[in-house]
């Protein structure tokens, strides 16, 4: 084969990679991360008593609807998570054709989570919120959304009154 056909065989082939990979759908990332604390003092807040909380047991429940024009399809899941030892959970969702969670149409996608267990048993009663919303960070460059929920948190049965006063 002389070199010149090579050449055009390997630009071609080269092309049709470069329009095949062009026609592909976008991929969007998705990612549901969250944190437990103790609120030591039950105040609802962060002080400098405060700690996270490792092995705390969180549900994650999300809504996708898939931006289809024919059909109103809708994907739902539900997952528990385990805090890692800074008191975070995450999930990384997979990518499903027609979820394109950047978009305007993706505003209808939710995530919420939900306090199962507390992993410490001096600081296991859930506390004043036990469900949360997510607020979205969302690129639409990337195709890349974290659903970041509010922090949720446990709290002691009695207040130590040597650490938060009376």
């Amino acid at each position: 084969m002389e070199p010149t056909a090579a050449i055009l065989i390997l630009l071609s082939t080269f092309s049709l990679i470069l329009q095949l990979q062009a026609s592909r759908p976008i991929i969007s990332h998705i990612s549901v991360m969250g944190m437990v604390y103790c609120d030591t003092c039950s105040i609802n807040s962060f002080n400098n008593h405060t700690y996270l909380l490792s092995g705390a047991d969180v549900r994650i429940d999300c809504k996708f609807n898939a931006a289809s024009p024919r059909t109103a399809e809708q994907i739902s899941f539900s997952v528990n998570r385990t805090t890692n030892r800074y008191g975070v959970y995450s999930l990384d969702i997979p990518s499903v054709d027609g979820i394109y969670c950047a978009s305007d149409a993706a505003v209808l996608n939710t995530c919420r989570a939900t306090l199962i267990r507390s992993g410490m048993p001096e600081c296991d009663v859930p506390g004043f919120t036990t469900t949360s919303d997510e607020f979205s960070i969302k690129s639409k460059q990337a195709n890349l959304c974290v659903y970041s929920m509010f922090a949720l948190s446990f709290r002691p049965s009695k207040k130590d009154p040597a650490i938060c006063g009376k």
